[in-house]
């Protein structure tokens, strides 16, 4: 049986997330290439709002990001509940310039009845991973369908 969540997320590939259900999502503006139950990948373009005084993707920026598509990625699961983070470990590793694109990829590790752990990474237009991170989520309430 096909995943509704997964189904709907496909009709969006190629667009920008001007209308997600998420208003972070909608700032963050990202455009995803690949979905599938667990798995997800968007591009984002560091915006001027998105930097440093260096002109560089804020750490927390990176952060952000990764929160967001780890959530993204936990909803392709079509649980019964819903999960919120509980931590979000992230290292730095290298810098994206103001203009610049990055690619972020989210896969659910695991995903027990309780908490859901999930990895991320962002990598910049030529694979080169620009940060990495993990995250537990923990269920919350029932989702209403």
């Amino acid at each position: 049986m096909p995943n509704p969540v997964v189904e709907m997320f496909k009709t969006q590939i190629g667009k920008d997330s001007s209308k997600s259900i998420s208003p972070v999502g909608k700032w963050l503006n990202g455009t995803i290439l690949e979905i599938e139950e667990g798995k997800i990948k968007v591009e984002f373009e560091v915006r001027k709002e998105m930097t440093n005084p260096m002109g560089i993707l804020h750490g927390g920026m990176s952060a952000l990001i990764m929160d967001e598509i780890i959530g993204a990625t936990v909803f392709t699961l079509n649980k019964e509940h819903f999960y919120t983070s509980v931590n979000l470990s992230v290292d730095f590793l290298s810098a994206v310039k103001l203009g610049e694109k990055v690619i972020a990829q989210a896969e659910v590790i695991r995903a027990g009845n309780t908490i859901v752990n999930v990895e991320c990474r962002i990598y910049d237009t030529e694979g080169k991973v620009v940060a990495k991170g993990m995250s537990n989520l923990v269920r919350t309430f029932k989702a209403v369908k």
